[in-house]
């Protein structure tokens, strides 16, 4: 079972790829339980504005822009500037 950190390392290398799960998952970790609304899973931020995380599940796996919105929030959470 891969951890956060190996989910995130994957997510920063190919945003392209990267199943809803996984992104799921790092999410949760992050962000808590999402809030659910047909197919969109909506994760609260503790700032208003972007980056959102807003994830839906297209076969199994999620938008590249999808990805790197995560990956903007958990960098942002976490202190780092995402570039």
């Amino acid at each position: 079972m891969p951890t956060i950190e190996s989910i995130l390392r994957s997510m920063r290398e190919n945003p392209e790829n990267v199943r809803f799960s996984e992104v799921s998952k790092v999410a949760e970790h992050f962000f808590g339980e999402p809030r659910v609304r047909r197919s969109h899973h909506i994760y609260k931020t503790p700032w208003k504005g972007n980056p959102r995380i807003n994830l839906q599940n297209r076969k199994g796996y999620v938008h590249e822009y999808q990805v790197k919105q995560a990956l903007a929030a958990v960098e942002i959470l976490s202190g780092e500037e995402y570039v």
